[in-house]
């Protein structure tokens, strides 16, 4: 079946952008109106229907909403994601942050490392972070990590705990983690690879909606990644959201945001240390 994608009705658009912000916090303008009826064709496709007008209806006439909302959030939030994007904040990671956690602890105890990669997409962000700390804790026994990786889509986490890649999208891996911690092999589509299962075991991901505050995590993390969402928040989320994700940080601890968001971070007991990144100074 051939779905139309032009643009539906001004005001039933409407309902649906006001849907999609309270829903994610992304605001869309007018100027996405053909974006929006591009990504939503392929509901038209499996749910057989012949416009988006009707698949408005379906929505809010019909009480088709509840089903179809993952797949709207699915379709429209953005993923993009690559292995050690920003590979400064990974160099940051291991040269600074690892090494400050593991000289507060006494010698002979074990350093307990907690990692939170905020808007971990398809997984790329976290497995990266999962490989720099099994490579410290290699050279030094008492680093004891774990990750959560969180996202408010489905599909993405799904793949992010299947662990499975095509080749290709390792190639910004520094050579030596590649080769220690991905695995290959032929699939039905051409050569994959996969997060070996040492660093698996380590790394938890969860379903989570950054505009959804108090988050329903542990407290005393030593980093929270929160890079490259902050941007399709309208100021006042990205401060409600800034402040509830350090509010999760140890004092010393560590908020990292995209290159191109540091100007949005303006809470007070964060001090920016390197472009993105800031410490937490308070004291509670």
């Amino acid at each position: 079946m051939q779905a139309a994608v032009s643009p539906p009705r001004r005001g039933r658009l409407d309902q649906f952008r006001d849907l999609v912000h309270q829903e994610t916090g992304i605001r869309l303008p007018p100027s996405k109106d053909v974006m929006i009826a591009s990504r939503l064709r392929k509901r038209l496709i499996a749910l057989e229907m012949p416009s988006i007008d009707h698949y408005l209806s379906h929505l809010f006439d019909d009480d088709g909403l509840y089903n179809e909302l993952p797949e709207i959030i699915d379709l429209l939030t953005t993923n993009k994601t690559d292995f050690f994007r920003e590979q400064a904040h990974y160099r940051l990671l291991k040269e600074r942050i690892i090494p400050e956690a593991l000289a507060r602890t006494r010698a002979g105890q074990a350093t307990k490392f907690r990692f939170w990669s905020a808007a971990a997409s398809t997984g790329a962000e976290a497995w990266s972070a999962a490989m720099v700390l099994a490579q410290a804790a290699s050279v030094d026994k008492r680093l004891d990590w774990r990750i959560l990786g969180t996202d408010i889509s489905t599909r993405v986490l799904d793949i992010a705990r299947t662990a499975i890649y095509p080749v290709s999208e390792f190639h910004p891996i520094p050579p030596e983690l590649r080769s220690t911690y991905i695995m290959t092999g032929k699939g039905e589509d051409g050569l994959r690879g996969r997060i070996v299962p040492e660093l698996r075991a380590r790394v938890r991901f969860a379903e989570m909606n950054l505009i959804e505050t108090p988050y329903r995590i542990d407290h005393g993390l030593d980093v929270a990644f929160l890079r490259n969402v902050l941007i399709y928040f309208e100021p006042a989320l990205q401060n409600r959201v800034v402040r509830a994700v350090a509010a999760h940080l140890r004092p010393g601890g560590y908020l990292v945001v995209g290159h191109a968001e540091s100007m949005i971070v303006r809470v007070p007991g964060l001090h920016a240390v390197a472009p993105g990144v800031y410490r937490n100074e308070e004291r509670r």
